[in-house]
């Protein structure tokens, strides 16, 4: 009887390394949120995993080699390094049907382009906390559901949907056809998150660490809400005004 090879396990921190392992986890059906490339590599080992991955949906990012050198933990990648999903990504289908089984309006939300780990994890914890129904995020520039996520969400991850999609304007344009209002969040609203209907069906948009919404999802919320903001500074964590937000829609529904 021939022998099963053992399915390529991510080390703590979500990361499968070499050309083999790499290949193993495609094949096994391992979930992974992004493969690193070596930039430039013509090697043949390489382009099929690139193949492969984009057949699978993954991110595939080309880097310069010392990327990678930094990020190994083996100091042996080969060119390649997997970085390991700690759950499978839900669909936005899933959310909903998460809102109507419970037969409450969708609280959901919609994540642009956060790329620090430790903020989506805050967030998804909120978002748990809250009663929320699912997270959004952008495949492309966001952090992803890596271990470092997982372990600030404080288990979060396990117990609220995370849906990936490659288009947020589109995305936002499906979930107002479903009949969700959008809100997005900016320093520059029009009206103050209390003055907010978040009763309804609503998805909470929250914008980068650095640079808030992107133009295209500002241009597509149905509303924009500002945060007071009542010190010097102008600006709260990404995680932070998530929290304020989501809580504030969790006052209106209770009332």
């Amino acid at each position: 009887m021939k022998e099963r090879r053992p399915i390529p396990q991510a080390e703590a921190d979500g990361l499968i390394e070499g050309r083999n392992a790499v290949t193993e986890a495609l094949r096994a059906g391992t979930p992974i949120d992004k493969i690193f490339l070596a930039r430039g590599e013509t090697d043949a080992t390489l382009g099929h995993i690139a193949a492969a991955a984009r057949d699978k949906g993954i991110v595939v990012v080309e880097c310069d080699r010392r990327k990678l050198d930094f990020m190994s933990r083996t100091h042996s990648h080969q060119g390649v390094i997997a970085q390991a999903a700690v759950r499978e990504y839900a669909s936005v289908d899933d959310i909903l049907n998460a809102a109507r089984e419970k037969g409450e309006p969708p609280l959901i939300v919609v994540c642009d382009e956060l790329s620090d780990p430790h903020n989506l994890g805050a967030v998804i914890r909120t978002a748990e906390c809250a009663g929320a129904h699912g997270v959004i995020i952008p495949k492309r520039r966001s952090a992803g559901l890596t271990a470092v996520v997982a372990k600030t969400s404080a288990g979060a991850v396990s117990h609220i949907p995370v849906a990936r999609v490659p288009n947020l304007p589109a995305l936002l344009k499906e979930l107002k056809d479903e009949g969700v209002w959008v809100f997005g969040t900016a320093a520059d609203g029009d009206r103050l998150l209390y003055d907010a209907d978040l009763k309804g069906p609503a998805a909470i948009v929250i914008g980068s660490e650095g640079d808030g919404m992107g133009r295209l999802v500002a241009e597509t919320c149905d509303f924009k809400v500002r945060i007071p903001m009542k010190g010097k500074l102008n600006s709260l964590n990404a995680s932070a005004a998530a929290a304020i937000l989501l809580y504030e829609a969790v006052r209106q529904r209770m009332g």
